[in-house]
């Protein structure tokens, strides 16, 4: 976990030195949840685990996430999740780094649509991506929200073709964080 940490900080700062003070961001508690529904079979895993930083004076962001952190409604959904699919002994974990654009005032309270354009890595494949996004600033945190959809097929991830017909080809992911200052 300390190298998930490290490396989310790493990602964020190594672009160069801070603009101001008092604006990195960060949570060790984050969301991230995946959906699949079809007449067959609904997916639902959630993991609240997720490491985010937040460089706000930058616009960068990174996340980080163990994949054996993600829990299932079914627990043989979660077995098969971790032995057969993600093979998260060989891949454990999954990250996003990139950026974001539109103005997000850090010293007035409201909400702010921004649209964020990144890197997601899954199964040891990266691959790009951009969605629109709210982020909302409260009390001094920072609050983000989104939705996207991932293909497990883009990321060499193969479901079994006895099952491959009960879920959906696309996964909805959202995401929630909520950030305090470091």
């Amino acid at each position: 976990m300390k190298i998930l940490i490290i490396g989310a900080i790493l990602c964020v700062t190594l672009t160069g030195p801070l603009t101001s003070v008092g604006q990195l961001y960060s949570t060790r508690t984050g969301f991230i949840g995946f959906y699949s529904k079809t007449a067959m079979e609904d997916i639902k895993a959630e993991n609240n685990q997720v490491y985010a930083v937040v460089d706000a004076g930058k616009k960068n962001m990174a996340f980080a996430v163990l994949l054996k952190g993600f829990i299932f409604t079914k627990e043989l959904m979660q077995e098969h999740f971790n032995e057969n699919y993600v093979e998260s002994d060989k891949y454990p974990k999954a990250s996003f780094t990139g950026t974001y654009t539109g103005d997000v005032p850090l010293n007035k309270d409201g909400s702010y649509q921004v649209t964020v354009k990144g890197n997601v890595t899954l199964h040891n494949v990266t691959k790009p991506i951009e969605t629109s996004a709210t982020i909302e600033v409260k009390n001094g945190h920072l609050l983000g929200q989104a939705q996207f959809h991932l293909r497990p097929e883009d990321f060499n991830i193969t479901i079994p073709s006895l099952v491959r017909d009960k879920i959906d080809k696309d996964m909805l992911v959202k995401v929630n964080i909520d950030c305090t200052t470091k």
